[in-house]
C-alpha cells in the first residue's frame, strides 16, 4: 500500500490564520496529537497539541509561532513502511501526504494505519500460525510457500523478525488452513525448527494482540 490509499478523508487542516485554541478543539475531534498547516494547498508544517500549550496567547494566530517539529511529510508514493518509520521516528499520531511538488493531499491517521495494516496482514482471516526459527542465510520465501501449498494450504502473510548482533530470524507464517499437521510435520522432515504454531483461534489472535502491542510500543503510543 502507497500513502496514497491511505488517507483519511474527514481531517480538515490549519492555515496560519487559525488560532491555538481552534487547533486543541480540532485534535480532541480528530482524537489525535498533531495537525498539519496548509495555505492554500502549500504545506507548511506540523503543529503538535504542545506547540499550542506553549503558545503565549492561545487565541494568537498559528502563522505568529515557530513549529518544534520539523517539516515532516510523505510523498503520495511511498510505501507503509515509510510511514511507519516515520510515526516511530518523530511520534506522530498523523502523517501529512504530498505530491512531487510538495501540495497537500491529505493527512494519514495513526488510527487509519493501523486499520491497514490489520488488512495487509489479515488478521481477520481464517487460518493458523506457524512460527519458524532459522538463520539469516536459510531463509527462503520460496520453499517455505512450497511446503504449505504441497499440503493444499495457502500462505496468506509471512512476518519476518531479526534479532540484533545475531543471524537468527524469527519467521512467522499465517496459513489459510485451521489443520496444520501435516504442514508441521513436512517442515520437520525439511529440517526447520518449529519455534510456535496456533491452529485454534483463540490462541492465535491472542498471539497476534501480542505482536500488536510491540509494534503498538514500537510506536511509543501514548508517551
Amino acid at each position: 500500500m502507497i500513502a496514497k490509499e491511505l488517507i483519511t478523508d474527514h481531517i480538515t487542516p490549519l492555515k496560519t490564520s487559525d488560532k491555538g485554541i481552534d487547533a486543541l478543539a480540532w485534535m480532541e475531534e480528530y482524537k489525535v496529537n498533531h495537525l498539519p498547516i496548509v495555505n492554500s494547498g502549500n504545506f507548511l508544517g506540523l503543529i503538535s497539541e504542545l506547540d499550542v500549550y506553549n503558545l503565549n496567547d492561545p487565541e494568537e494566530a498559528l502563522g505568529n509561532h515557530k513549529l518544534s517539529l520539523p517539516r515532516v511529510f510523505v510523498f503520495q508514493h511511498q510505501y507503509i513502511y515509510d510511514i511507519i518509520k516515520l510515526i516511530g521516528d518523530h511520534k506522530l499520531t498523523l502523517v501529512p501526504v504530498v505530491d512531487a511538488k510538495e501540495k497537500y493531499l491529505g493527512s494519514i491517521t495513526l488510527n487509519s494505519l493501523v486499520e491497514n495494516i490489520a488488512k495487509i496482514f489479515s488478521i481477520e482471516s481464517p487460518g493458523s500460525i506457524i512460527v519458524l526459527e532459522m538463520s539469516q542465510n536459510d531463509y527462503m520465501l520460496s520453499e517455505i510457500s512450497g511446503i504449505v501449498e504441497s499440503n493444499d494450504a495457502k500462505v496468506l502473510n509471512v512476518f519476518i523478525t531479526s534479532y540484533p548482533d545475531s543471524t537468527k530470524l524469527e519467521v512467522a507464517v499465517k496459513v489459510s488452513t485451521m489443520n496444520i499437521d501435516s504442514i508441521l510435520q513436512t517442515f520437520n522432515r525439511y529440517n526447520y525448527t518449529v519455534k510456535a504454531s496456533y491452529s485454534e483461534r483463540q490462541e492465535m489472535f491472542e498471539d497476534l494482540g501480542d505482536r500488536f502491542d510491540s509494534f503498538m510500543n514500537y510506536l511509543n503510543i501514548g508517551d
